[in-house]
């Protein structure tokens, strides 16, 4: 599926009107996530997604805290260590998390290149924990940097 083809798979009514992401990408051909203009402020974000379920994709979806938060305890059950250090890896991106202040820089903040370019070790380092629980390591950083964006803003 081509970008054009995943914006209009993630567009979406609201109150009637559609309403299309700013950005959208796939994760390990498993997930597609948008990411949508929020209502709060000019540079709040709303961030969606949908999930392959065999070879059917989901509904779109809201991510919820408590969902990639069990995903944490499962892979914290399997490997403490390693699921501690991936913690910690996430509470030193919340703490370099700035908030989005114009176009230009949400334009730039909101690719994948810039969300996982800087994770890419930590992607490879903490891989195999992807193989517990429901999401990937690489679905996981990808959301919790987008949701750090949306808290900030």
């Amino acid at each position: 599926m081509n970008e054009d083809e995943m914006r209009q798979f993630m567009t979406f009514k609201k109150n009637g009107k559609k309403v299309s992401p700013l950005f959208v990408s796939t994760v390990n051909d498993k997930f597609i996530v948008a990411v949508y203009q929020g209502t709060i402020s000019d540079y709040d974000i709303l961030i969606k997604y949908r999930q392959r379920e065999s070879e059917k994709w989901s509904n779109i979806r809201t991510p919820k805290h408590i969902h990639w938060a069990v995903d944490i305890l499962i892979k914290m059950h399997s490997d403490r260590e390693k699921t501690q250090q991936f913690l910690d890896f996430l509470i030193e991106c919340w703490e370099k998390t700035k908030p989005i202040r114009s176009n230009e820089e949400r334009e730039k903040i909101l690719s994948i290149e810039n969300l996982l370019e800087s994770s890419r070790q930590q992607i490879k380092e903490y891989e195999a924990l992807g193989k517990k629980g429901e999401y990937s390591i690489k679905f996981l950083i990808l959301l919790a940097k987008l949701l750090m964006l949306q808290e900030k803003n």
